[in-house]
């Protein structure tokens, strides 16, 4: 079975080591006895406390840091909407998380971890063969790391969302628990397959609707997936572009999509695009030359990446079919000052080759690219059906049903990469690591209620400069 290495002791600059195969290969009997020794140095107990770390926290100086390289004049808009709410906040400091979570006990069982784990970061989108899948779809901090810091980030996401959404901490931690249940229960079952069934493992749209507990939710599942079916470029290319002398153009929509007042903006999209192309398989280079570059333009994406450099490209075949991509601008990741370097170089192709380890099924057109000026880009299809469950109002039973599937999809996420016989060891058939982290998500979100308010006082302080959007 295919796993991560398990490190125990490693130094902060030490190469994460890339997936391999291990020298000696051992029962499933074995490895569970391995995971339930592992209780004797971590106990499961253990997990549940959050303490913020002795050495003085400042998470406003680790914000300022996260946002050093990117475009200082979007950097606003990041802050603007990490303050609408505790919840923003969350999903915009990624980076002020991993800080934590390096100070969280761990087992030392690394997988590919997503690094940015949080509720939202799930949801639905198209496979190469056109079928609807539920999973992860977020990967710009993705690294070999800790298994239990992503379940962690993930649990306590619930707990913020249920607190937003005016829940009580009883029903916000029981989504946070439904969660952990749902990864230690599906994490046991996939450490009884082989590795193959394992890879062909997925959640799709039928068995979404199929596993409806009632018909009511039956119903919502159905429309929420036939509104995904209508997000592909057809339907995006009307709303983002209109014809200018003849010829199709982006529309500017500042400050989120607007064109750069650089003359040689698109000869550098071009060489970009050459670079990317080399990266895709020959079939997959056939498929892209039949589409021509016509026009390209920054556009502002997500919380966590407000800043970064991200552009889409509008291209279009011979009969003036739409594609639109997306070129998205990839740092290290949140996790590298922590779990180590990336075995790969170009950043770019660390998220593509994470995402294609963590995910059941990625984009045809998922590649990297290097820019001229040494700036590392991942690419994929602008949406092509991609579609999050919205949180807004969710009640107290719909957030504990989604976070078993959340749960139940990271699972299969580490199985692929992790040695999930192992951490199914050390998790066991019980509650006690269930219940850690129901605690542990509690505590973690008064602290993210705590930070989101340093934030407010900073901006009102004058001391950060945010720009809130109209809803």
């Amino acid at each position: 079975m295919a796993i991560v290495k398990k490190i125990t002791s490693r130094t902060k600059t030490e190469t994460t080591k890339a997936v391999e195969a291990p020298p000696t290969f051992r029962s499933r009997e074995e490895r569970i006895n391995a995971g339930r020794l592992l209780r004797e140095r971590v106990p499961r107990t253990s997990h549940a406390a959050w303490l913020p770390p002795a050495k003085h926290r400042d998470p406003i100086a680790i914000l300022k840091q996260s946002n050093e390289d990117r475009l200082q004049e979007l950097v606003p808009i990041r802050y603007g909407r990490m303050l609408r709410s505790p919840f923003t906040f969350l999903r915009g400091s990624a980076a002020l998380m991993a800080h934590d979570l390096a100070t969280t006990p761990s087992t030392g069982i690394r997988v590919q971890a997503c690094g940015d784990c949080h509720l939202m970061n799930f949801g639905l989108f198209a496979t190469p063969e056109r079928n609807l899948v539920f999973d992860l779809n977020d990967f710009d901090e993705t690294l070999p790391a800790p298994w239990e810091w992503d379940i962690k980030r993930l649990a306590a996401s619930f707990a913020v969302a249920g607190r937003d959404a005016r829940l009580s901490d009883a029903q916000s931690r029981e989504a946070a628990v439904a969660c952990v249940c749902a990864y230690r229960e599906n994490l046991r079952e996939y450490s009884k397959m082989n590795p193959l069934e394992v890879w062909y493992s997925r959640l799709d749209a039928q068995t979404l609707i199929d596993s409806a507990p009632d018909e009511k939710v039956r119903k919502l599942r159905q429309q929420f997936i036939e509104k995904a079916r209508t997000r592909v470029v057809e339907s995006v290319f009307p709303k983002i572009a209109e014809h200018v002398a003849g010829r199709p153009r982006i529309v500017d929509q500042p400050p989120i999509l607007y064109h750069v007042a650089d003359p040689e903006f698109l000869d550098k999209v071009r060489e970009g695009m050459a670079e990317y192309r080399a990266t895709l398989s020959d079939e997959r280079r056939i498929l892209l030359d039949r589409y021509r570059l016509e026009d390209a333009a920054l556009k502002v994406v997500g919380i966590g990446s407000v800043g970064t450099r991200c552009f889409i490209t509008l291209m279009f075949s011979e009969e003036n079919h739409p594609l639109i991509l997306q070129f998205k601008e990839s740092c290290r990741s949140v996790l590298e000052p922590y779990a180590g370097k990336s075995q790969y170089e170009n950043q770019g192709q660390r998220v593509v080759m994470g995402q294609r380890l963590m995910q059941s099924s990625s984009d045809i057109f998922l590649g990297w690219a290097r820019g001229r000026t040494g700036r590392d880009f991942f690419v994929r299809q602008l949406r092509d059906m991609k579609m999050s469950v919205p949180v807004e109002g969710i009640s107290a039973a719909q957030l504990k049903r989604y976070a078993g599937l959340c749960g139940s999809v990271l699972a299969r996420a580490h199985a692929k990469s992790g040695d999930a016989a192992t951490i199914s060891g050390y998790l066991g058939k019980g509650d006690t690591f269930d219940e850690a982290l129901g605690d542990f998500s509690l505590a973690y979100a008064s602290q993210t209620e705590q930070d989101h308010a340093i934030l407010v006082e900073a901006v009102n302080s004058g001391r950060l400069e945010a720009l809130v959007e109209e809803e």
